[in-house]
């Protein structure tokens, strides 16, 4: 069930990433301390973990499951952010990020919105569902502005690095095909 490599909103193209991408990662977000903060790895040091890291964006592309897009603008292609949706059986997860420069503009809750789309439009997958750290209200309110519901608290569930070591809690937010 794999999503086309591109799919275009009103303000925005959703797109397959590039290895020439990796410079622009690198300086969006990747090595940004404050964009990495709740983040599942620390931030990048040098360029060449970037480029690792688009690398295994490109490959699991083959794997069918997961699928991380390049957040782009319609209007000139600048790289303002990723998307990753991962299918596993009859749901489907998201996980995102974005350049600080371009918080708080909605590209992430556009982009969110056209992955839910896409996945409803698929038969077999019935719901989609985030999670994030019980104090990033910028992300619960991204979720929340696509219709996710929060669904609960989940306990000592993800090592956020950049804060702790030990797991911390999130909250499961989702939405289901009616």
């Amino acid at each position: 069930m794999k999503p086309p490599e591109r799919i275009e909103t009103e303000r925005l193209v959703l797109r397959k990433p590039r290895l020439d991408d990796a410079p622009f990662v690198f300086a969006g977000w990747a090595q940004d301390k404050e964009v990495t903060h709740f983040l599942t790895w620390r931030p990048h040091q040098t360029i060449e973990q970037t480029k690792e890291f688009i690398q295994s964006c490109l490959s699991v592309w083959g794997h069918e499951s997961r699928f991380p897009y390049m957040i782009t603008l319609k209007e000139n292609d600048e790289i303002v952010g990723m998307i990753d949706p991962r299918i596993e059986g009859s749901k489907a997860g998201i996980g995102y990020v974005a350049a600080h420069s371009h918080w708080g503009k909605g590209y992430v809750t556009e982009a969110t919105g056209a992955i839910i789309a896409w996945a409803f439009q698929r038969s077999l997958i019935y719901r989609v569902y985030a999670t994030t750290d019980v104090e990033n209200v910028a992300s619960r309110r991204v979720l929340e502005k696509v219709g996710m519901q929060c669904e609960g608290m989940l306990r000592k569930y993800i090592v956020h690095p950049n804060i702790s070591n030990i797991p911390r809690d999130s909250y499961m937010y989702a939405i289901i095909k009616q």
